[in-house]
C-alpha cells in the first residue's frame, strides 16, 4: 500500500511539474528578450542552475576569479518564489546561483566549462537524487555572445558524449535571492549529512577534473 501511495504521489508531482513547464507563461519566459546585467565595480554576474544550489554555490566559490556566489531561484514565471513554492514544481523556477566574478581573471566561457564539468550533463530534471523541475539544469544568457558560447559548448559536449545534453538555455530575466539560511550553506553546516554525502563529493570530483581552476 505504501509503495502504491508513493507511486501515485510521484505521478501527481511530475504531472504538476510537466504542466508547469508547458504553461504559456513559462513558454513566454523562454522566448523573452534577455536582460543584460551591467558591470558593477568591474565585476560581472552570471547565472546557472544545476541541481541543489548548495552544491553549485560551493563549486563556484572555489573558482579563481569568482568573488561571491549567491543562492536563489530563476527561470520561472511567478514573482517572489520561495523554497517551499519552487519545490512544488508549479512556479517554473529552478534552484540557481548568481556568480559574481572578475571577467579579467575568469571568462564567461570558463564558467560554462565549470558548469558542464561539475554535473551529470545528461540527467534530465535533476542531479543525482535531487529530482524534479526545480533541480533541472539551465544556463542563462544575457546577450547573443553568451548564447553562442553556451550553444557551441553544449553542442560539442553532446558530440563528445554521443548523448543529449539536458541543460536548457534560457534568456536571463530575473534572479530571486533565496532565504538567508540557504546562503553559504556548506560553510555553515559542514556536518550536515547531505553536505557530507552529496555536496562535498560533488565538489571533490570537480576539483580532480579542473585543479587549475581552483583558488589557492
Amino acid at each position: 500500500m505504501k509503495s502504491l501511495i508513493l507511486s501515485l504521489s510521484l505521478i501527481v508531482l511530475f504531472s504538476c511539474q510537466n504542466k508547469a513547464q508547458s504553461n504559456p507563461k513559462q513558454q513566454a519566459v523562454k522566448m523573452a528578450k534577455p536582460i543584460e546585467v551591467p558591470l558593477k565595480d568591474g565585476k560581472a554576474k552570471a547565472y546557472f542552475a544545476s541541481g541543489c544550489f548548495w552544491c553549485v554555490e560551493n563549486i563556484y566559490e572555489h573558482v579563481k576569479g569568482v568573488d561571491q556566489v549567491i543562492s536563489g531561484y530563476a527561470g520561472g514565471h511567478t514573482k517572489n518564489p520561495t523554497y517551499e513554492s519552487s519545490n512544488t514544481g508549479k512556479t517554473g523556477h529552478a534552484e540557481a546561483v548568481e556568480v559574481i566574478y572578475d571577467p579579467n581573471v575568469v571568462s564567461f566561457a570558463t564558467l560554462v566549462d565549470v558548469y558542464f564539468g561539475s554535473q551529470n550533463p545528461t540527467q534530465v530534471n535533476g542531479q543525482g537524487g535531487d529530482r524534479g523541475s526545480q533541480y533541472r539544469s539551465i544556463i542563462f544568457y544575457q546577450n547573443d555572445a553568451q548564447k553562442k558560447i553556451i550553444e557551441e559548448k553544449k553542442s560539442a559536449l553532446a558530440k563528445k558524449l554521443d548523448a543529449t545534453i539536458a541543460a536548457e538555455v534560457y534568456p536571463f530575466q530575473k534572479f530571486w535571492i533565496a532565504e538567508d539560511y540557504h546562503q553559504d550553506y556548506e560553510k555553515k553546516n559542514p556536518q550536515n549529512p547531505y553536505i557530507q554525502n552529496v555536496s562535498i563529493p560533488r565538489y571533490e570530483r570537480f576539483k580532480a577534473k579542473f585543479p587549475e581552476l581552483i583558488k589557492d
